[in-house]
């Protein structure tokens, strides 16, 4: 078994040795992207145009041996353009389906909140339930399947927020900041003959990403560490500066992240500093902050770091 193991987080080292040969800087992103992938969660990027939201999912989908589909979403984007439409085919009187973007492995929503709110909800369905429905008929997803999407924060004409419901099915949430001045001299020598992801190769199967997903879900946690987890989700319904808290399913997605991080640090057991971390990333996009709590600008980060404060953490107790 440790042959398998340590074959099992080579893989993870070569996904993401390969990401890091074209994101410079972007340690952390990276690796909570391939937290999110393991998990089988979907990821947000939201940042100003040019820091790299785009690049980091072409690199992750070219290092992946899966299929990949990029919808660039716009004003006049219809449901059926994401998740595919019945057309008449005149020559065997039938209708055949044409399957849209959505139904690939590694899926790139481009600019998500450029779209109507029709548009937007037509991944709802896929992002949870692994399906979609055209025409009455339902449609299983490919395995494995993970959608990253890129919003701009900055311009908001034109724009459509994303509701709750959607935001809820992100797994996490990212920022991808700008890089530093030693990084961008870096940048310009990596891209000043050729640039580094035309040189990236698929280091890992569809097969090995199935099974290294299924690997992680394995991961142990303990009673004490769940518990920890509830009470941190409980804390964001009771805290003064909170309109809306974070749902069940905000719980089940930060043990889900848990278990996908310990995997990747080569651990069978989560940790509680392995929630505390995890904590910010998932679970600031599932809550609302009241109007006083905004006005004095706090933000959804501030308010989960304040409850993770307050929060005790389990101790192992020796018998």
């Amino acid at each position: 078994m440790p042959q398998q193991t340590y074959l099992a987080h080579g893989k993870v080292h070569d996904l993401f040795a390969n990401i890091q040969s074209v994101m410079i800087g972007k340690e952390e992103v990276t690796t909570l992207s391939i937290v999110a992938l393991l998990a089988k969660g979907h990821v947000l990027l939201e940042d100003v145009p040019g820091v790299g939201k785009t690049m980091l999912v072409r690199t992750l989908s070219k290092s992946v041996d899966c299929e990949f589909r990029r919808i660039q979403f716009t004003p006049d984007l219809l449901p059926s353009d994401v998740t595919g439409v019945s057309i008449y085919n005149p020559k065997t009187l039938e209708f055949e389906f044409r399957p849209g973007p959505l139904l690939g492995n590694i899926v790139l929503a481009d600019e998500i909140n450029r779209t109507s709110p029709k548009t937007q909800s037509s991944l709802l369905e896929g992002m949870e339930e692994s399906h979609v429905t055209v025409d009455g008929n339902t449609i299983e997803l490919k395995r494995p399947f993970f959608v990253m999407a890129t919003q701009n924060p900055i311009e908001y004409e034109g724009t459509y927020p994303l509701p709750e419901a959607q935001l809820d099915r992100f797994l996490l949430k990212l920022n991808m900041g700008y890089p530093s001045a030693a990084e961008e001299m870096q940048m310009l020598d990596l891209i000043s003959n050729d640039h580094p992801i035309n040189r990236v190769q698929a280091v890992m199967t569809k097969e090995e990403l199935i099974e290294l997903q299924n690997r992680a879900a394995e991961v142990y946690v303990d009673p004490n560490i769940q518990r920890y987890i509830v009470n941190v989700v409980s804390e964001t319904r009771r805290h003064p500066s909170a309109y809306l808290g974070v749902s069940p399913r905000g719980s089940i997605a930060l043990m889900k992240a848990a278990k996908a991080y310990a995997f990747i640090q080569d651990r069978d057991f989560v940790l509680p500093d392995d929630v505390k971390y995890l904590a910010p990333f998932v679970l600031s996009h599932r809550l609302i902050l009241n109007s006083e709590a905004k006005f004095e600008g706090m933000t959804s980060e501030d308010l989960v770091n304040d409850i993770l404060q307050k929060v005790s953490i389990p101790v192992r107790k020796e018998k």
